[in-house]
């Protein structure tokens, strides 16, 4: 198995491949391969989230890719879009993202950006994993002033923050919104607050103390009870939720209600359409993106294009048919007019945005949107291949799409890390649902498991 997953290298602390030699020689493979021929600046940029290995893993990289020859400029605890954005901003030749999302603190990650902003492309990963594992990386290290220098930029944070601030119109206001803003304990707990109360929200910041240890823990994107209870114990207009390197959020509406990442690109992909801005009139969203979303988008001449499970998945369709807008339920929203990733700071501006233009609370907004439930059960099974061509496994699923006709969808597929098959169904009703997703889920467990 090679080093990179459909996000980046990650895994415990430690262990392999997030050992200080693996990632040593991670820095410089990266250094080697990225490294400009006759342009670029020769520098690499490196933020980080709040983890406690964050120091041993920048440490370990700055020394690998200073050993190759190129400069390092550390960003310190920044949300990943923030790396991206900065990536172009300082004209760097690659960003580097130090962190495992919404993963818990004894796991970590590398994500590397290119100039552009945009995750590396398959063919360069695969560069990086050759020379990670060979034995010709340090035969043409550099000696004397060939080396590398490492520098530290002291207002990487208060650059983003202005940047994200640029995004909506000048002299726009948030005032008279009251918005709770929980950042997991992660690389945002600066970042949103600051920028919400710049613009006049009313803003009360819950897990903003990160300790290296509570990051994700019990709070943020993954764990919206708390901030459900926050909004209504305050009673607040909004919520807003990160997870630990903040390119996704997730919302609550005033009554506590959760608004997940297909419900944010309905009201921004309409509000988009009106104003003349949603290119191709389209918008591109992944497998598990719900139906009832599909229909409201088609109702308002919205088309939906759907990838892979994974944000990387999405952006490469926006890049190949020139679109401007797509994202996950996870609420990992990728919005190309703003930042070449998903970003959780710039997406909780611009709901509250439209929620100050429009007039309206964040559930009226999403009112129109009839969200379809949707059941997913992870079936563990000895291997994950072969089920696809089992004839049982294929007849339960035929008969349940049958029966559930126009008003749903089923959607079986194999996880991409762990030995599951994932089984998801979702239509109009919710007690047929749940059958049909039991009946196709305990056919795959009798055969695969």
């Amino acid at each position: 198995m090679g080093l990179f997953g459909t996000d980046g290298i990650r895994g415990k602390v430690n262990n392999h491949p997030m050992t200080p030699e693996t990632v040593l020689r991670v820095g410089a493979a990266a250094a080697a391969v990225l490294m400009p021929e006759g342009h670029g600046r020769n520098i690499i940029i490196i933020g980080k989230d709040t983890r406690l290995s964050g120091y041993m893993v920048e440490s370990a990289l700055t020394s690998g890719i200073c050993s190759m020859g190129m400069n390092v400029t550390l960003l310190g605890p920044l949300p990943t879009p923030g790396v991206a954005f900065l990536t172009r901003a300082l004209r760097a030749d690659a960003g580097i993202a130090i962190s495992a999302s919404h993963n818990p603190f004894e796991d970590n990650g590398i994500k590397i950006f290119s100039r552009d902003g945009l995750k590396l492309p398959d063919e360069m990963e695969k560069r990086i994993e050759k020379l990670v594992a060979g034995k010709s990386l340090f035969k043409k290290r550099p000696h004397g002033e060939g080396i590398g220098k490492a520098y530290r930029l002291e207002d990487a944070t208060g650059r983003y923050i202005e940047y994200i601030k640029s995004t909506v119109p000048k002299g726009m206001t948030l005032e008279g919104i009251k918005v709770i803003v929980d950042s997991a304990n992660g690389a945002a707990y600066k970042v949103t607050p600051w920028v919400l109360r710049e613009l006049g929200a009313e803003v009360i910041s819950i897990n903003d103390r990160p300790d290296g240890l509570n990051i994700n823990r019990e709070c943020g994107s993954l764990h919206l009870s708390a901030l459900a209870k926050a909004v209504k114990e305050h009673k607040a207009h909004i919520g807003v939720a990160h997870d630990g390197d903040a390119d996704r959020t997730l919302f609550c509406d005033h009554r506590g209600n959760p608004v997940d990442g297909d419900l944010v690109l309905g009201i921004w992909a309409q509000e988009m359409k009106e104003a003349g801005r949603l290119k191709g009139d389209t918008v591109v969203a992944t497998v598990m993106t719900n139906l009832g979303l599909e229909n409201h988008l088609h109702r308002q001449g919205i088309r939906l294009i759907r990838t892979k499970v994974g944000d990387r998945y999405v952006t490469e369709r926006m890049l190949k048919e020139d679109l401007n807008l797509g994202g996950e339920q996870s609420g990992h929203i990728v919005h190309f007019d703003y930042n070449t990733t998903g970003d959780g700071p710039i997406t909780a501006l611009h709901v509250l945005y439209l929620m100050k233009k429009l007039n309206m609370s964040l559930a009226d907004m999403t009112r129109g949107i009839e969200i379809y439930p949707q059941v997913l059960i992870n079936v563990p099974v000895e291997h994950r291949t072969g089920w696809n061509r089992d004839s049982e496994i294929n007849t339960s699923i035929k008969r349940v799409e049958e029966r559930l006709g126009d008003t749903g969808r089923v959607l079986v597929r194999a996880s991409g890390t762990e030995s599951k098959i994932r089984v998801m169904v979702e239509g109009r009703d919710s007690k047929l649902t749940s059958k049909a997703a039991k009946e196709i889920a305990d056919t795959v467990k009798a055969r695969m498991a």
